[in-house]
């Protein structure tokens, strides 16, 4: 049975992996084991989805991206190129906590994040909520609502 979803040649699929109709992964990818990628999402170059991540349909994550085991992105969400997620807020090489030690994060329906932003694991973004490019997220960003700053902090209201 053929694919109906595109992978690039140079990307690695591990087994135990879902990917949805229409979706497209590019160039020197990896989706890690247990990872479950919805309908017509986009993956850019370089772009790592690790064990056990959700992520919806309609996703787009653009270049050198990195979704950390603990880390779901709902329907419709978008990443710039070069976010960042975490996904333990002490980690030490010499003592690894593994899965059991890292933080939920939650981006909801719609919300997009800038390029070059971090954020912090064990917060929420809410649904087409806005993470300006550069910013440092380290608690919840309400739904429809502007974050911007280092650390981020609500800018203003906005709509879908």
């Amino acid at each position: 049975m053929e694919n109906k979803y595109f992978v690039h040649e140079s990307s690695y699929i591990d087994d135990d992996v879902e990917i949805g109709s229409g979706t497209k992964i590019w160039h020197f990818c990896h989706i890690q084991s247990g990872a479950r990628i919805g309908d017509n999402c986009s993956l850019g170059q370089n772009v790592n989805i690790s064990n056990h991540v959700k992520i919806g349909n309609r996703v787009k994550i653009q270049n050198n991206v990195s979704v950390y085991e603990g880390v779901e992105l709902e329907d419709g969400v978008f990443c710039g190129p070069s976010c960042v997620f975490t996904n333990d807020l002490t980690p030490r090489a010499e003592f690894p906590k593994g899965r059991e030690g890292y933080q939920r994060t939650l981006v909801k329906r719609g919300a997009s994040i800038g390029a070059n932003a971090t954020i912090v694991c064990g917060v929420t973004i809410g649904e087409y909520a806005m993470v300006a490019a550069g910013a440092v997220v380290t608690r919840d960003v309400e739904a429809y609502t502007l974050a911007a700053g280092v650390p981020a902090r609500t800018v203003r209201k906005i709509d879908v």
